[in-house]
C-alpha cells in the first residue's frame, strides 16, 4: 500500500527534481524552493480536486515531480502542507466572495444573487472544503479559518435580508438568519448534489425557493 502523506520521508529515493537553478547564487535556489513548494500545493489541489481525498505521499510527488524524498523539505509535515494549500485555495477564490447586489433589489433578485454566489465558490473550491472539514478538528488553523468563512457568510446574509429582519422580533430575527445561513452551507449543497443527488440546477432551485418562503413569511 502507498505511504500516507501522514508519514514524512515515506518513499524515499532519488531526487528527480530539476536542481537547476533559475538564476545564481541564493536567490536561484530560493526560487528554485518556491517553484517547487508550488508545484506540490498545485499537485496536492489536483488530487482532491479528482476526488482523492488522502493521497499518499507517492501520489504528490508523481503529481508535482517532486521526489518523494524531497517532498517534506519543502513543508514542516502534512499539516503545513494542508495549510500551505488551503491558504493558496482561499486567495485564488477571493474574487467569489462578494455578493455584488443591493441590499434595495425585490427579494428574490438578492435570493438569486445569494445562491449564485454560494454555488460559484462551492464548485471551486470542491473537494478541499471537504478534506479542510474533516482535518478542522485537528488544524486549528485551519479550523479558525473555517470558522471566519462561516462568520463571513452568515454576516453576508444578515446584510442582505437586513430589512426583512429588521422588522422581526430579535428572538424571531435569530432564528431565521439561522436557518438562512444553514441552507446555503456547503453542506447543504454537498447534502442535495451529492447525498440526494440532484442536478446542480434543481438543487439551486431547492435553496432559492427555501429561502425565499423563508423571508416571505418572515415579512
Amino acid at each position: 500500500m502507498a505511504p500516507s502523506p501522514d508519514t514524512p520521508g515515506a518513499g524515499a529515493g532519488p531526487d528527480h527534481e530539476s536542481e537547476e537553478d533559475p538564476g545564481p547564487g541564493t536567490d536561484g535556489r530560493q526560487l528554485r524552493r518556491q517553484r517547487n513548494r508550488d508545484a506540490v500545493v498545485e499537485a496536492l489541489l489536483n488530487l482532491y480536486r479528482d476526488g482523492n481525498l488522502r493521497p499518499s505521499t507517492e501520489e504528490i510527488a508523481a503529481r508535482s515531480g517532486v521526489s518523494p524524498r524531497s517532498l517534506f523539505r519543502y513543508f514542516d509535515d502534512v499539516d503545513d502542507l494542508n495549510r500551505t494549500a488551503m491558504q493558496g485555495l482561499q486567495e485564488r477564490v477571493g474574487h467569489l466572495f462578494p455578493i455584488t447586489v443591493s441590499r434595495d433589489e425585490p427579494l428574490d433578485v438578492r435570493v438569486a444573487a445569494l445562491v449564485d454566489q454560494r454555488f460559484r465558490l462551492y464548485d471551486a473550491i470542491g473537494n478541499a472544503a471537504v478534506v479542510a472539514r474533516l482535518r478542522s478538528p485537528f488544524q486549528p488553523e485551519l479550523a479558525e479559518q473555517v470558522h471566519q468563512n462561516r462568520t463571513l457568510f452568515r454576516g453576508q446574509i444578515e446584510t442582505l435580508f437586513a430589512r426583512e429582519l429588521a422588522d422581526l422580533p430579535e428572538g424571531r430575527a435569530g432564528r431565521v438568519l439561522a436557518a438562512a445561513d444553514v441552507l446555503t452551507t456547503f453542506e447543504a449543497c454537498q447534502l442535495l448534489t451529492v447525498d440526494q443527488g440532484l442536478g446542480r440546477d434543481v438543487a439551486h432551485v431547492v435553496i432559492r425557493e427555501a429561502l425565499t418562503v423563508l423571508f416571505r413569511s418572515a415579512g
